[in-house]
């Protein structure tokens, strides 16, 4: 039986192997020069491989249907994944249980899939792009390339979502199912920073907070809330806990939604509020403007006290309890409207993509044409930065390689 697998990222790469090892003639195809362009960029080239936690607790990070993810995570799970890469390269897990080639360099995993293929014997086909899947009587027969037809009985297609256009993500596979009579939910910006209203960020740019909270709410509903760091940039804010949010957000009308930074979630407000008076007593002939330097970053004071309702030229022994209430509820919940996501060129995965609810999650194939297989970000499935992502197309792509 012949498979053709279309992308060779993650997904394409451990559906090939899996295809091949189960007894399939296997052709890869990859429209780019080499295979795993992508995996070449993320962790910042160190390539954040997976995370070494649980199933349920991998299942907590992913954002767009994790039901769906459930029966693919437990049968190849995170260590397993791992246990598979270890045979061929050496891991190493830092910080948030991140796993990562102990080398450092995303090559290696690339490398170690590219063996597994090998040995295998999967058929490898670069530069060569795939113009068309082909069915007939709602069973695939071929794959139409720009050089060649392939006749096949399977087709895995593992094409990825629209960010990163450079490395090869460029939709295809979205049109491949619409063609096909697939549903695809609107791609949207996954992992990316977050343009604000107003210009007070433009003050703020360069700044890095560490040790801050930010809540995400949609009318008064919490909808999101994560703790860590955050970076104020020419266009609003980026970092992990943005990055985050912006998954949880990014099929809302924006319009409804706040985002909420505690600048010292440490401290509760009465905690906060007598902390202020100590400051205020240490520097009781200043005026309050001058008088935060302890407490906030320099460049952030006149924007709390500006955002506070409140005048900063006025002396701390002047200072009212009720302005005072006013600071420190800023402080605890300093209030941003989004304009808008960045670029899906820039965010780091794609957030919608082929409906899962066309899709088998026991095999990753089409309930509407027979031996038609998706796996990866491809599909409408979506997590957190930590490992999660790839994990997803390497369980996604063990599932439909099985198959």
């Amino acid at each position: 039986m012949k498979t053709v697998v279309i992308g060779g990222g993650p997904a394409g790469l451990i559906s090939a192997y899996f295809s091949a090892l189960g007894g399939n003639e296997t052709v890869l195809i990859e429209k780019n020069d080499k295979l795993g362009k992508k995996l070449y960029i993320t962790g910042k080239g160190r390539c954040n491989v997976t995370n070494d936690c649980t199933e349920e607790e991998f299942l907590e990070n992913v954002v767009s249907n994790p039901k769906f993810l459930t029966g693919a995570i437990y049968r190849f799970s995170p260590e397993k994944f791992m246990e598979f890469l270890e045979k061929k390269v050496s891991l190493k897990t830092e910080r948030g249980n991140r796993v990562y080639p102990l080398s450092d360099k995303a090559s290696d995993i690339t490398k170690c899939l590219e063996n597994y293929l090998k040995e295998v014997g999967v058929l490898v086909k670069l530069n060569e792009k795939v113009l068309s899947v082909n069915q007939k009587d709602g069973q695939i027969c071929s794959v139409t390339t720009e050089f060649e037809k392939i006749e096949c009985e399977k087709v895995i297609v593992c094409t990825g979502g629209v960010s990163y256009t450079a490395t090869g993500s460029t939709g295809d596979g979205f049109a491949f199912a619409k063609n096909l009579g697939h549903t695809v939910i609107e791609p949207k910006p996954a992992l990316c920073g977050i343009n604000l209203k107003g210009d007070f960020y433009k003050s703020l740019q360069g700044i890095s907070l560490k040790n801050v909270r930010l809540t995400v709410f949609r009318g008064q509903k919490e909808i999101f809330s994560d703790f860590g760091e955050m970076l104020f940039t020419h266009f609003g804010i980026s970092g992990p806990i943005v990055l985050s949010a912006s998954s949880y957000i990014n099929r809302c009308n924006l319009s409804d939604i706040t985002l909420s930074l505690d600048l010292k979630p440490a401290l509760s407000h009465e905690q906060l509020d007598l902390r202020i008076l100590r400051d205020f007593d240490k520097y009781k002939n200043k005026q309050i403007k001058n008088s935060l330097d302890d407490l906030l970053l320099k460049g952030l004071i006149p924007i709390i006290i500006s955002a506070s309702n409140v005048r900063g030229e006025i002396k701390n022994n002047e200072f009212k309890a009720e302005n005072r209430k006013k600071l420190v509820e800023t402080i605890k919940g300093f209030v941003m409207k989004p304009a808008s996501l960045r670029d899906i060129n820039e965010a780091i995965v794609t957030a919608g993509g082929v409906s899962v609810k066309e899709i088998n999650p026991k095999t990753m194939e089409s309930k509407l044409v027979k031996g038609l297989f998706f796996a990866g970000e491809v599909l409408d499935v979506d997590a957190l930065t930590g490992g999660y992502n790839i994990t997803i197309a390497a369980c996604t792509g063990y599932v439909a390689g099985n198959s």
